[in-house]
Formats: C-alpha cells, structure tokens, sequence
C-alpha cells in the first residue's frame, strides 16, 4: 500500500468522521445518536490503524484496539445502559431548530477549512489534509453540547469533542505517546461513570434530565425559600 493511498484512505475517514458529526447533531431519539456515537469510535480504531501501518507507528495498532474497545462498544453500551435504567430515549425540541442548527453547523465547517488552510500548507504530516475536518467536528461536538436540553445528550458530545481531538491529534502528531493515551482513556472511563452517577441522582432528585427543568426546579426552590 502506497503512502498516496494511505493519505487517500485518511481523508476519506476524515470525511466520514465529519459526516457522523453531523448525523449527530440531526438525531432526536437518544438510541440513533448512541448508534451515531460508537459509529464515531469505529471509525477512529480504524484510521489509528491506517496511520499506523503508514508510519511504521506500532503503538498506534495497540491504541486501535483500545479505541475500538472503549469508544465503539464500552462507552455507548455504559451510557446504553444509563438510558435504559431511566427510560429516557427520546429527546425533546433541541434549543435551535433542526434546520437552523444545520445551517451553523455548515458555517462552522467552512469556517474551519478557512482558519486551517494557512496550517496546512506548512504541515508535512502524513493527515494533515484532515486537520480542517478534525477542527470541524471539535466545534460541531461543541454545537451539540450548547443545542441540546437533555443532560445524556450534551455528555455525548463533551465525548464527541474528546473523539474529535483524538483525531486532530493523529492527524498533527501521527499518534500520542502510548502512556498518554492510556492514561486518557482511562479518565474517559472514569468520566463516563461519574456523568452515570450524576444522571441518576439527578433523575432522583428533579425527576428529569432536562436542563430546563432542573433550572425551574432550582427557582421554585429559591421562591419558597
């Protein structure tokens, strides 16, 4: 295989990883973006492992299967799980309608092929034809955290936004330190079942996971006082 190939098949990921975060934003039931989400780490593992075989990185096939295993089927199914135990699978309105929220989130794209360009022409790195895409899918994570009501929803894109930086930093870097990466899956994890705990004391507690609701819950609670 072709350095020229492997490039190819890098941008080609990239695309697809941009495609996916846009799915994400455009879902309304909790399970799609679940799908949507593990989709996101497949795709992840799979470019780790492309980028390893192009630059002769070894440690980038271990950090493949690690990705695979906790961000295409650990995390979604931990955070399945959640949704289950709280019988919340369908999220309400969004803050922005679905329409506006695309129209943003295709400015914010071309807004990152615009700042990235002058980077790129200087990068001699084997994906940095991707970086534009990677910086994309950070701010659109970021969209979908600032849209969307429910608590569930806005993790999976504080996750999406982690999944995104790990990309960029494949593209800039051909691969973090193992030791690094290894230490930042871990706090993933730990992340995820800290956020699992908090949805259900906060489930107990307000009795939903809507962000408006907790805040009108809070100024009742005020006015009594």
């Amino acid at each position: 295989m072709s350095m020229s190939l492997v490039q190819q098949l890098v941008d080609g990921l990239a695309a697809l990883m941009l495609l996916v975060s846009f799915a994400l934003l455009a879902q309304h039931r909790l399970l799609s973006v679940l799908h949507w989400f593990a989709a996101q780490g497949v795709l992840l593992a799979v470019t780790a492992t492309i980028v390893a075989y192009g630059t002769g990185n070894h440690e980038l096939y271990i950090s493949a299967v690690m990705t695979f295993l906790l961000k295409g089927l650990l995390l979604p199914w931990l955070l399945w799980h959640v949704i289950k135990r709280l019988h919340v699978h369908r999220e309400v309105e969004p803050l922005v309608n679905l329409t506006l929220t695309m129209l943003i989130a295709l400015g914010i794209t071309l807004f990152s092929f615009h700042i990235i360009q002058p980077i790129e022409k200087i990068s001699e790195s084997l994906t940095s034809d991707s970086m534009a895409i990677a910086t994309a899918c950070v701010l659109l994570g970021m969209l979908m955290m600032i849209t969307r009501r429910k608590a569930i929803t806005q993790v999976i894109g504080f996750l999406a936004v982690e999944n995104s930086l790990f990309f960029a930093a494949i593209g800039s870097t051909n691969g973090m330190p193992l030791v690094v990466e290894i230490g930042i899956a871990f706090d993933v994890l730990i992340a995820a079942l800290i956020f699992g705990l908090f949805f259900f004391q906060i489930r107990t507690t307000f009795d939903s996971l809507e962000v408006d609701a907790m805040h009108a819950a809070l100024q009742d609670r005020e006015d009594e006082a």
